[in-house]
């Protein structure tokens, strides 16, 4: 069984952490774009064209699901990845995990990039999936880029700034961007520091490879062996992880596998 996952940069961590820990023994393709990130600030155009170029890069390594992992592409270039690709290869998005937050009741925070805060994709999840519970859209101006770069201190900067935003009396914090889910325990420690009662965090990678597994008909086997093998793509070509990577445990987790040349 062989997953590729495909982002501008170390968002994928997270999805690719949750499918190694579901299937050790799935071999895995990590397909990025650093020669063009961000992502967010882009055309929907131009994002959709690059999305395009890495997912044909993914796909040329003949997985049998490849994971968008990534929200910002997901809103804008997933309907034309379906088209060009499935379904010779299943195409998996990643949602913000609006739905189950506003399940557990309200009132609901979602953390999630400025371009995607307010927009209207966002807003219309908040309409399908909670429309009977309070929700405040929090903006995190700097933090997927400080996440990306491995920059403590701008990390730490950005989720004090984005907890301050964050309403006390919230029950659950949707991690709105892929990136957020690698430092998770940071903005659990931050909303803590701030007073907020324990709240649950909401995060896709999880949910996004169970889903990419029920596509394809396998079923998770947390004790598969042996560990399967790791292809990094960056800008099509092969590569290492970035070493930006292994500051996360995600990051580290993967890391123990040799790259495939």
């Amino acid at each position: 069984m062989k997953i590729a996952l495909m982002d501008s940069g170390i968002g994928l961590l997270a999805a690719a952490g949750a499918m190694r820990r579901l299937r050790p023994d799935a071999d895995l393709v990590l397909s990025s774009d650093p020669g063009g990130m961000p992502w967010g600030p882009r055309t929907p155009e131009d994002l959709t064209a690059r999305a395009l170029d890495v997912a044909r890069a993914a796909a040329a390594q003949r997985p049998d699901a490849l994971i968008v992992a990534c929200n910002t592409a997901s809103v804008h270039a997933l309907p034309t990845l379906r088209a060009e690709l499935e379904p010779a290869l299943p195409v998996i998005g990643t949602v913000p995990a609006i739905k189950p937050s506003a399940a557990g009741g309200g009132p609901v925070a979602i953390w999630a990039t400025p371009a995607t805060t307010g927009s209207p994709y966002q807003r219309g999840l908040i309409r399908e999936f909670a429309g009977c519970v309070e929700v405040a859209e929090i903006p995190c101006p700097g933090l997927a880029d400080a996440v990306e770069h491995a920059d403590q201190a701008a990390i730490d900067r950005a989720v004090a700034a984005a907890a301050a935003l964050t309403p006390r009396d919230v029950r659950s914090v949707v991690l709105g961007c892929t990136h957020y889910e690698l430092v998770a325990e940071r903005i659990r420690a931050a909303l803590r520091e701030r007073g907020l009662p324990p709240v649950t965090l909401h995060g896709s990678a999880g949910a996004v490879a169970a889903q990419a597994l029920r596509r394809i008909g396998a079923a998770p086997a947390p004790s598969a062996q042996p560990a399967g093998s790791l292809t990094v793509l960056l800008d099509g070509h092969p590569g290492d992880l970035p070493p930006a990577a292994l500051a996360y445990a995600e990051g580290r987790l993967l890391g123990a596998v040799a790259p495939v040349r």
